[in-house]
């Protein structure tokens, strides 16, 4: 057989392999030919041997191997099997040694989302990291690119840009998700031995007898109204626990590795506090934790994050050269917020938020408050601003609606007439007041994403794309089932701004396995806006 051989993963989705061709044919410059099959069904494909086996293993997201040696793994799938190793047991200390021995005999016998940095906090809307890896080899972005995400959330665009060695940069106006993000690249320089060393050193002392008296707590640090806030949302015991484990992280050596055990205490604080844990609204439920359960919460976190990602840097390196920046900014002013970017940008890849789905800040206000990223006082005023916020005052329902009607010129017709039938819906019969905000809040969200897509605009560079995964929705109005294709009129936006729709494509979605699962968006698209040259 003629050409070099590419086999694509086992287990993707539909859209998924369509994704692998098209990265496959934009790397390798020349047909890809499928050899035991067709394009739907073949597992094995050809592709010139002009091609550079080892650049090509190195880049794709979706492919099992390249070329017929025993070593012809990809790298993206030697990455993924460090997480069924890390899983399996072994101990955190001992995987540097042992990692890349058993990286061939341990892949993954299903799809793989939460390799190297990806797992470390829960964050509602994650998107795909080999989505993200894909798309920027459809794009054909050199090895220097500058990839945005302005919408950040959990930092999933900034780790695989990074992964691949290009500068990213991101948005958000969430302080834990600039937080988050900004761990989540930085640890990638870790080493393995100093994270394991440091989670081993944790295990220690929070196992060990608590000493009477010691140094004040977290929570006694921070303002009055904080401490009480906190005060009403967790049991003494669990936020004595709470200030333990965290005054155990204070002590360790760096910055990066107290910050990386401060995002595993995170993700474990909704978990122990009096929030009803699957309920995206404020909502008390008290639970009865035992003497130690939130300091065992803790220790587990911190091994499972530990090993996923020491597991992956040993079979890896310290990976990535590239660079990230990430800042506490709106998208809709990204253009000033990022200046030094301004017609530089290669590729933007985001998820935007979905129309009027999720109270953003609420969601992640224990954190904000625990770690002192955010008073609470702030939360009303910052989970406001957010875009596709679905908490409004009757008064910002009034002022929304006043814009609407003065400057609905800008929206398209189709998006127009949605918002139109949907207040003219909920007006004609008896509604609630969510239910009567609803016409107000789309429009407010369709305004601000055109804002969105106009700064993108100005920083893409003549020729650059614009990759949007975006979710639909649907809601009730006057009792009427009313579909939301928020794909539909973003790209109507995007058309109106000179963009050129060069792609649509829908995505069969899982489901969803997080807290949030009951919140889940019933479908998503992948969008691609080509800036013009």
């Amino acid at each position: 057989m003629n050409g070099l051989t590419c086999r694509m993963k086992e287990h993707i989705r539909p859209f998924e392999r369509r994704l692998a061709l098209e990265e496959l044919r934009a790397l390798a410059g020349g047909p890809v030919v499928p050899v035991d099959g067709d394009d739907m069904t073949a597992s094995t494909f050809s592709v010139a041997r002009a091609n550079d086996a080892g650049a090509l293993r190195d880049a794709l997201a979706y492919w099992h191997s390249v070329g017929d040696d025993a070593d012809g793994l990809t790298t993206q799938l030697r990455g993924e099997a460090t997480l069924g190793i890390a899983r399996n047991g072994a101990a955190a200390g001992a995987l540097p040694k042992t990692v890349r021995m058993l990286v061939p005999s341990t892949l993954p016998n299903k799809r793989c989302l939460r390799y190297a940095t990806h797992g470390l906090h829960e964050y509602r809307g994650k998107f795909f990291p080999q989505l993200v890896r894909a798309l920027m080899n459809i794009a054909r972005l050199p090895e220097d690119a500058v990839v945005l995400d302005p919408m950040c959330g959990s930092g999933t665009t900034l780790v695989e840009a990074r992964l691949s060695g290009r500068r990213s940069y991101g948005l958000d106006m969430n302080p834990l998700s600039v937080f988050v993000t900004d761990v989540k690249c930085r640890a990638l320089a870790l080493r393995p031995a100093a994270l394991t060393m440091a989670c081993e050193n944790l295990r220690e002392e929070l196992e060990a007898p608590a000493s009477p008296g010691g140094e004040p707590g977290r929570s006694a640090s921070l303002a009055d109204d904080d401490r009480a806030y906190l005060e009403r949302w967790f049991a003494p015991r669990t936020l004595k626990e709470l200030d333990r484990i965290e005054a155990a992280v204070r002590r360790l050596p760096t910055a990066l590795l107290r910050n990386f055990y401060r995002v595993c205490l995170s993700n474990i604080l909704r978990g122990v506090s009096w929030q009803k844990n699957d309920d995206l609204r404020v909502r008390r439920e008290v639970k009865k934790l035992a003497a130690g359960e939130t300091i065992a919460r803790f220790l587990d976190e911190a091994a499972r994050s530990t090993r996923a990602v020491a597991a992956f840097l040993a079979e890896r390196g310290r990976a990535g050269t590239g660079s990230h920046t990430v800042r506490e900014a709106d998208a809709r002013q990204a253009a000033s917020a990022l200046p030094e970017l301004s017609g530089k940008v290669d590729a933007v890849i985001t998820s935007p938020p979905y129309a009027t789905a999720l109270p953003y800040i609420d969601t992640d206000r224990l954190s904000l408050v625990y770690l002192g990223l955010s008073p609470r006082g702030s939360h009303r005023t910052l989970d406001t601003l957010m875009i596709g916020n679905r908490e409004v005052t009757e008064r910002s329902r009034t002022e929304y609606w006043a814009f609407y009607e003065t400057n609905k010129f800008l929206l398209p017709r189709n998006t127009r007439a949605l918002i139109d039938r949907i207040d003219r819906l909920n007006k004609a019969g008896e509604t609630g007041f969510r239910r009567r905000n609803l016409s107000a809040l789309l429009s407010k969200y369709f305004f601000d994403m055109h804002e969105v897509m106009r700064q993108t605009f100005l920083l893409l560079r003549p020729g650059g794309s614009m990759f949007l995964v975006v979710g639909n929705n649907r809601t009730t109005a006057g009792g009427q089932p009313v579909e939301i294709r928020t794909a539909e009129h973003l790209g109507q936006i995007a058309n109106g701004l000179g963009f050129r729709i060069a792609d649509d494509m829908a995505m069969d979605m899982l489901v969803s396995r997080d807290i949030f699962r009951k919140n889940a968006v019933p479908s998503e698209r992948i969008m691609r806006l080509d800036k013009p040259q």
